[in-house]
């Protein structure tokens, strides 16, 4: 079965990673759950990284605020991370900045919705599996349908 790591930057994230673990299973993903702070714990989470990465193909970093996670993940693996931080009023809402401007060199891809980080990371893993692949069409399918249904109760 595939898998898919979330970094949480503290058990705080964790309502929001189970938001993407449940969306995750229904590609047939597991989620493998840790919990490191780039800033307070940075080798702890630098050891998780090179140890997740061996099996593991894709990342998904849950950090606000400040969002060290989701670079300093990023910057240590070849492997692709997904930044999905939780939704704030902090700063207007400004403090999302810190997930979308990043270093040269650092690319984590910035989604915000927590299922939709889930989708993108099915994708990325059914690029290699087709049992993942053939879920997220079906997926696809289903959101087409949905709306082809609300469109026919309007008339």
């Amino acid at each position: 079965m595939s898998k898919v790591v979330i970094i949480m930057g503290s058990k705080a994230d964790l309502e929001w990673a189970k938001r993407i673990s449940d969306r995750l299973e229904q590609f047939g993903v597991d989620a493998i759950l840790k919990v490191a702070s780039a800033h307070k714990v940075p080798l702890e989470c630098y050891n998780i990284i090179k140890e997740e990465e061996k099996e593991n193909p894709v990342f998904i970093t849950i950090a606000g605020l400040s969002n060290a996670l989701s670079g300093f993940s990023d910057a240590q693996t070849y492997c692709p991370v997904i930044a999905c931080p939780p939704s704030s009023n902090s700063f207007g809402g400004a403090d999302i900045y810190s997930s979308l401007r990043m270093p040269s060199g650092v690319a984590p891809l910035v989604i915000l919705n927590p299922e939709n980080a889930a989708l993108a990371a099915a994708k990325i893993l059914g690029i290699s599996n087709e049992k993942v692949q053939k879920k997220v069409v079906e997926f696809q399918e289903q959101q087409r349908a949905k709306l082809k249904e609300d469109n026919a109760s309007l008339t």
